[in-house]
C-alpha cells in the first residue's frame, strides 16, 4: 500500500515522484514498464539514435496514414526509466505564450505556468526574467558546435530571418542554436535530473520492468493498479491517488483498458464501462517534419563521432561530436504575414537523418526541414485489442486538413531558400532525394512521400474534455493524468520542457499547495 502510485517513469512521472516524495510522511511508488536507464547510449548524447527500436523503445507506428500514401510512420517512445527524455534530442523549448493562453484553462496561462518552468531550470547562463538557476534540470548551450550548424544559422539570416539567441526569451521567432537538457556534455533526462537524486529516500519505491495493465477502480474510485512482471501478477494499492503518466499514446490506452473511455469502443471489446468519456484517445496531435537532406564530401558530419580522437575528446573534456544532440540548431518562422505566432520550427542536424530516423547514414550530410507547429489535423489512439500487451491503434491523420498541406508546402519553400544561400554553399550542392521541382504539385508529392513524425504526440486526455484543470479524470475519484496528453493543443515547439512544467504544477495541485507566484 502506498499513498500515491504513479504509472510511467517518463518526463512527468520522474518529476512527480521526486516532488511528492519530498514529504517524508507520504509513500510514493513509481512504476515503469521498461528497464532502468543504465545503458551508456542513453547518457552519451550523440548515441540516441542507437536506442531506436531497442527494448528501451515502445517502437510504435501509425496505422496506414491516408494522406501519406498509406505509409506507416515510425513513432519512437521511451520504454525506460526517464521515458522519452532518455531517448530524445534534448532540445529545451517551452513553446509560445499564445499556446498556453489559448488553452483557456484556469491556472494554465503562460504567466501562471512560467514560475514552474523557472523552478525546474538550472540554466548555465544564470537566472533572468525568463530563466531559472539552481533547479534540478540542467539547461546548457551545446558543446558540439558543428560547422554545418553554424552555417545553417548564417544562411537563415542571409535568407532574411532574424537571429535569435534565446528561443525561450522575449520572442520565439528567428534562428540560432538550441539550448539543451545537458549537464557537462551528458544527457540530463528527467530521471537523472529529478529521480536519481531522490532514489535514496525511504518513502520512494521505483518498480522497473513492470507493465501496468489496469487501473483498479472500486466504487467509483481508483484504488491501485494491476500489472505484470514477466508472468508474475503484481497489485499495487494507492491510499490517496493513482496518477497516470504514460504519455499521449499509453495514457489513453491504459484508461480504456481500465474501462474509462468511449463506451462504444469498450463495449465492442467486452471491457466493462467504468466511465463513458468519449474524448479519451481523441484529439491526437503531432508535429510533422518534412526532411531536406544534402550530401557532401566534407568529413565533418556525425559520421566521424566514433573516431578515437573524438572519443578521447569526449572522455577528457565532455565536448566534441559525441556531445551532439543531433539537431543542434534551428529556428522558428511564419509561412505568411499576419500569423499570431510561428507555425514552423526548423531543426538542423549535421548528419544524414533519413527514413524516419531509421536509415543508416551513407555519406556526410546536413539534414534539416520544417516541422509544422500549428496543424489543424487530428488523430486518435484506440484499442486494437482487450489484451494489454497489444500495441494501440494509432492514426494521426496527418494532412487531413487542406490548410496543413498548404502550410507545409510554404515551409518547404522556406527551407529551399535557406539552402540557396552562400553560407551553406559548401554543403548543399548535392541534394539527396530532393523534390522534383519547387512547383506546388511536386512539393505536395514530396511531402506525401517523405514527411514523418518528429515525435511530439499530445492532447489525447485533454483538459476540459477528459480531465479538469487540476488534471483529475472526470467521473473517477482518486485518478489523475499528468503528461503531454493533458494539453488541449500541442505547444509550438519540442514538448519535453512543457511536460516537465506540467508535472511541476501538478505536484503542487496534488499536495494542495497554492500556485507559485509569477
Amino acid at each position: 500500500m502506498y499513498d500515491y502510485v504513479i504509472v510511467g517513469a517518463g518526463s512527468a512521472g520522474c518529476v512527480l515522484a521526486a516532488r511528492l516524495s519530498e514529504d517524508p510522511d507520504v509513500s510514493v511508488c513509481l512504476v515503469e514498464a521498461g528497464p532502468s536507464d543504465t545503458s551508456p547510449n542513453i547518457h552519451v548524447p550523440a548515441a540516441f539514435g542507437k536506442l531506436f527500436r531497442t527494448r528501451m523503445d515502445w517502437d510504435y507506428d501509425t496505422h496506414d496514414e491516408p494522406r501519406l500514401g498509406r505509409r506507416r510512420v515510425y513513432l519512437p517512445r521511451g520504454n525506460v526509466v526517464g521515458g522519452t527524455s532518455s531517448i530524445n534530442t534534448m532540445i529545451y523549448i517551452r513553446g509560445n505564450q499564445a499556446d498556453y493562453d489559448g488553452w483557456n484553462q484556469p491556472g494554465w496561462s503562460y504567466r501562471e505556468l512560467l514560475p514552474y518552468f523557472l523552478r525546474s531550470e538550472d540554466n548555465e547562463r544564470g537566472a533572468s526574467e525568463y530563466h531559472g538557476a539552481g533547479g534540478p534540470l540542467s539547461v546548457s548551450d551545446g558543446r558540439s558546435r558543428n560547422p554545418m550548424s553554424k552555417a545553417f544559422v548564417a544562411a537563415a539570416v542571409q535568407a532574411g530571418h532574424p537571429y535569435n539567441d534565446d528561443f525561450n526569451g522575449a520572442s520565439q521567432d528567428g534562428f540560432g542554436a538550441f539550448q539543451l537538457t545537458q549537464k557537462d556534455g551528458m544527457r540530463a533526462s528527467a530521471a537523472t535530473a529529478f529521480l536519481h537524486p531522490a532514489m535514496d529516500r525511504p518513502n520512494l519505491t521505483v518498480e522497473a520492468n513492470l507493465q501496468v495493465h489496469q487501473v483498479v477502480v472500486e466504487d467509483g474510485r481508483a484504488r491501485g493498479v494491476r500489472g505484470f512482471r514477466l508472468e508474475e501478477e503484481i497489485v499495487l494499492r494507492a491510499e490517496r491517488e493513482v496518477i497516470v503518466s504514460g504519455g499521449a499514446y499509453n495514457s489513453p490506452q491504459l484508461l480504456m483498458l481500465s474501462g474509462i473511455g468511449p463506451a462504444w469502443q469498450l463495449e465492442a471489446l467486452g471491457i466493462p464501462v467504468v466511465a463513458d468519456l468519449p474524448q479519451v484517445g481523441q484529439n491526437l496531435q503531432d508535429h510533422l517534419l518534412v526532411p531536406l537532406i544534402y550530401a557532401h564530401d566534407e568529413p565533418i558530419s556525425l559520421l566521424v563521432a566514433g573516431e578515437p580522437r573524438y572519443q578521447e575528446q569526449f572522455a577528457g573534456s565532455r565536448s566534441g561530436p559525441l556531445t551532439s544532440n543531433g539537431p543542434e540548431a534551428g529556428g522558428f518562422a511564419r509561412t505568411e504575414a499576419g500569423l499570431a505566432a510561428p507555425n514552423v520550427e526548423f531543426l538542423a542536424a549535421p548528419v544524414m537523418f533519413a527514413d524516419n530516423g531509421l536509415g543508416t547514414p551513407t555519406a556526410h550530410a546536413l539534414s534539416y526541414g520544417p516541422s509544422m507547429l500549428a496543424a489543424r489535423s487530428r488523430g486518435s489512439v484506440q484499442l486494437a485489442s482487450d489484451d494489454p500487451t497489444a500495441k494501440p491503434k494509432i492514426i494521426h491523420n496527418y494532412l487531413s486538413e487542406p490548410e496543413d498541406l498548404a502550410e507545409a508546402v510554404e515551409g518547404v519553400r522556406l527551407g529551399l531558400a535557406i539552402a540557396r544561400q552562400t553560407a551553406l554553399g559548401a554543403y548543399t550542392a548535392n541534394p539527396y532525394r530532393p523534390p522534383a521541382s519547387d512547383s506546388d504539385d511536386d512539393l505536395r508529392d514530396y511531402i506525401r512521400d517523405f514527411a514523418h513524425s518528429i515525435y511530439h504526440p499530445a492532447a489525447t486526455c485533454a483538459m476540459g474534455a477528459v480531465v479538469d484543470p487540476e488534471l483529475r479524470v472526470h467521473g473517477v475519484a482518486g485518478l489523475r493524468v499528468v503528461d503531454a496528453s493533458v494539453m488541449p493543443t500541442l505547444v509550438r515547439g519540442n514538448p519535453n520542457a512543457p511536460t516537465i512544467a506540467i508535472a511541476e504544477k501538478a505536484a503542487d495541485l496534488v499536495r494542495g499547495l497554492p500556485p507559485l507566484a509569477g
